[in-house]
């Protein structure tokens, strides 16, 4: 018997093969959509969560305020881990991080590869960190200095399939900036630990563990500079509260006498001014999503786009439900005879419900198969443009297969129901005449049709916001100029050669001039934070960052000195002169023109406060990105390391292959890497430049199966006015007059529809510009071109079954009566 159910379902279905097809396709691109947002965040959510200790883990970071200035950093001060630790039974066990270099130099038996992120930790790190040890001991492995762990895939590489316990490679390039010049850490290291493969789903990433005791910097006592990423786990029970009131009473314990040596004011006056000195706890599983800090060890992820990307597929998965039941119900009223038929031959309501209820299961588990089908497919494509490695795999586990079951099940009695029970309920003599009627539910299809529509609007709002963003970050005066600059980040492995590499590529034709330093806009940067005395209260301090620059800096940038001059080697080398931005101006307090005005600074190891003088003032410009505000800035003369190179904009790819040649003459071993500084500066929107292109995909989704549940409802309301619109044409109404009968109702749904998507909208994406410091502006023709494109997409599907039905020989319509 359930057999024969299935295979007249079927069989009706291929009937109708065009409204099968449609209605499949359309529930199959809202569960692949679902499905896909749905890893995507699920992704996101599982950020450092493999960690045994994740829930009582937090991170130290900086929270002060000095002057008018509000400090949120990462990174904290060396002895912030180890005095905590000490002073505080409340905390299980602490450790830190200090990031080197993305591209670790490493030789082996002669052989230098430079691959893999290296870091430095504390001995206690896998007291605090989960990871997997393949070979080696936890405990003891960076107990001992020059030691390292590496990850799996790294050992291979340096080592193949040989055991690597014991063996030493030789580091090179590693080392900290201070006061004192370089710092080289440089040196064997005995490998003494193997670990798993990194998880992609964690805040931080690396490929080779030095240990901290290799550091002799990270021994520093000051509790006024660092940049130590610090972390605790707490002991179960312990109020957050509490620990936090604790660790601030001991940062203000330790930091009192060194604030006193060093400016000459003790705490509680530095507070009377308006200063705050304090640590903060910030949990774990809140870095990822939720972090506003600067000096992340990675960028970061947006809580606010997971948010509206999980609302995204939530609508997606409704609208296509929706529609996926309405074009069913569309479908079933052209059986009203069939059920007729059936009943005078004998057929019982149990029956007829069995028959619509197959029907609707083969739909829903065939779109549902469709759906997983097209994110199959589409998975590579989408972690492509999200940056993910999400795979296929992890749909196919307990959970996910249950709701997916859960999901075909409730969309098939769903879209069944109103067939099965509402039309298996009609009086036999007016079905077998093709009447019937369902006023009733015209309120609950109009309210739907808004609702999609809404939502569809609300994503085309969203789409031209967050390309409107982007086209402001790609056209707004960042304060230099980013064409035809190439950047070479490693040039300093020249070494001594370095200033012979440089004047030969001066005196090449395709060059316009080339600067050295390693201070690179928009990307990565050496620079030194310092504090500096405010000019109108000696007890005032502010925090400024100093970059090493040359005399070709600012004219190859393209910069604007504003007043006094620029650099020269020759009278601004091994001096304390400095070119200051408008900025540094007003935080230090200085006069409108400073030229000549000196600048004092906090005392060094020795004891002296240096005096640096103003020589220059620069315009304003973009060092960071545009989601955070201008920063005051000190530039010295101190070229170092990197080259940046301003080409001609014609045959620039002949110029690198000619600057490639010229670095391997070298005979450096270094492979020659390059980079765009336009590429750079576009690296640091990649989050917003993936949020645009899948918000767009998205939105033209939404819309398509929008416009699929509108034509299954104007098919479903033709289908009720097939007679009168018969004798519409019989009286004498033309084809447009039938047409705007049958449209005027709809697009009234779909005004009503963009009114709401309007402040809805305008609400969300306000909402989401304001993480960025600098922003477009709310225009009013995004609202007007987001109200158009619905309208018109609107129409366009309403006329098209209209025009069918307006064409229709009114004789099929009235051959009844």
């Amino acid at each position: 018997m359930i057999s024969n159910y299935f295979k007249i379902a079927w069989r009706s279905l291929m009937k109708n093969k065009n409204i099968f097809i449609i209605n499949s396709l359309g529930l199959a691109i809202g569960i692949a959509t679902c499905l896909t947002i749905a890893l995507y965040v699920a992704d996101e959510l599982s950020y450092d969560r493999l960690n045994t200790n994740a829930s009582d883990t937090y991170r130290v970071v900086l929270d002060a305020k000095m002057g008018d200035e509000l400090i949120k950093e990462a990174g904290v001060m060396a002895p912030v881990a180890s005095t905590l630790k000490q002073e505080l039974p409340e905390i299980k066990s602490t450790t830190r991080i200090h990031k080197f270099t993305d591209a670790a130099k490493v030789t082996y038996q002669g052989k230098t590869i430079r691959k893999g992120k290296l870091v430095m930790v504390d001995s206690t790190f896998f007291d605090v960190f989960t990871f997997k040890f393949l070979n080696g001991q936890p405990k003891t492995a960076l107990i001992q200095p020059n030691t390292v762990v590496l990850t799996q895939e790294q050992a291979e590489t340096y080592f193949g399939k040989a055991d690597p316990i014991n063996k030493s490679i030789h580091i090179k390039d590693i080392g900290i900036w201070n006061e004192n010049g370089f710092q080289d850490f440089s040196g064997l290291f005995t490998v003494t630990g193997i670990i798993e493969k990194m998880p992609t789903n964690s805040h931080f990433h690396f490929d080779l563990l030095a240990s901290m005791a290799s550091n002799p910097l990270a021994k520093n006592e000051s509790w006024l500079q660092g940049q130590y990423y610090t972390y605790i786990t707490l002991n179960n029970g312990v109020d957050l509260k509490n620990i936090e009131a604790k660790i601030r009473a001991t940062t203000n314990k330790h930091l009192a006498p060194e604030l006193k040596a060093k400016m000459g004011m003790s705490l509680e006056e530095s507070i009377s001014k308006g200063n705050r000195f304090g640590l903060a706890l910030q949990p774990l599983l809140n870095i990822h999503l939720q972090s506003d800090l600067r000096g992340e060890l990675e960028q970061g992820g947006s809580l606010k786009t997971v948010t509206i990307f999980g609302a995204v597929a939530l609508f997606m998965l409704l609208i296509a439900c929706i529609n996926f039941m309405n074009l069913s119900t569309a479908s079933a009223s052209k059986r009203v005879k069939e059920i007729g038929m059936r009943k005078v031959l004998g057929s019982a309501k149990s029956q007829l419900v069995n028959q619509f209820l197959s029907e609707s299961f083969i739909s829903t588990v065939f779109a549902m198969l469709l759906g997983v089908g097209i994110f199959s497919l589409c998975l590579p494509f989408f972690n492509q443009l999200a940056n993910k490695h999400i795979e296929i795999s992890s749909l196919f586990n307990l959970k996910y297969i249950s709701i997916l079951g859960i999901v075909t099940l409730i969309i098939g009695i769903l879209s069944g129901a109103y067939p099965a029970f509402f039309m298996s309920s009609f009086n036999t003599l007016k079905a077998l005449k093709n009447r019937f009627t369902n006023s009733g539910s015209k309120g609950v299809r109009s309210s739907l049709v808004v609702f999609q529509f809404a939502i569809s609007a609300t994503l085309i709002i969203g789409t031209l916001v967050v390309n409107q963003q982007m086209n402001y970050i790609q056209n707004k005066d960042v304060g230099y100029n980013r064409k035809s600059l190439i950047v070479l980040r490693e040039a300093g492995f020249l070494g001594n050669n370095l200033d012979a590499f440089r004047n030969e590529l001066k005196n090449d034709v395709r060059v316009k001039s080339i600067t050295k330093s390693a201070f690179v806009p928009a990307g990565p940067t050496d620079s030194n934070m310092q504090g500096v005395m405010k000019a109108n209260d000696p007890t005032q301090r502010i925090r400024i960052k100093q970059y090493g620059i040359d005399e070709e800096y600012i004219p190859t940038l393209g910069m604007k000195l504003i007043s006094g001059r620029n650099f020269t080697k020759a009278t601004d080398e091994n001096t304390l002169n400095v070119i200051i931005n408008e900025t540094a101006i007003k935080s230090i307090g200085l006069p409108q023109n400073p030229i000549g005005k000196t600048i004092k600074m906090p005392a060094n190891s020795d004891g002296k406060s240096p005096i640096i003088t103003v020589v220059g003032v620069i315009k304003d410009f973009h060092a960071r990105s545009l989601r955070e505000p201008i920063e005051p800035l000190i530039m010295k003369y101190n070229p170092y390391f990197s080259l940046i190179i301003k080409a001609e904009d014609k045959d620039i790819p002949s110029l690198i292959k000619s600057m490639e040649s010229r670095w391997n003459a070298f005979g450096t071993g270094e492979a020659f890497n390059y980079a765009f500084l336009d590429e750079l500066y576009n690296e640091t929107y990649l989050r917003e430049a993936n949020m645009n292109s899948i918000l767009r995909i998205f939105a033209i989704l939404t819309i398509f199966v929008a416009c699929l549940g509108l034509f299954g409802l104007v098919t479903f309301t033709t289908e009720q006015r097939f007679k009168e619109i018969g004798i519409r044409k019989v009286l004498g109404s033309s084809v447009p007059q039938i047409v705007g009968l049958l449209s005027k109702d709809f697009l009234k749904l779909i005004v009503v529809s963009f009114l709401i998507a309007f402040p809805l909208g305008y609400y969300v994406m306000q909402n989401w510009l304001q993480d960025f410091e600098y922003r477009t502006e709310l225009q009013w023709w995004v609202f007007v071109v987001a109200g158009l494109v619905t309208v018109l997409i609107a129409f366009l599907t309403i006329s098209y079954r209209s025009i069918q039905a307006a064409l229709m020989n009114p004789v099929k319509s009235l051959k009844t009566e």
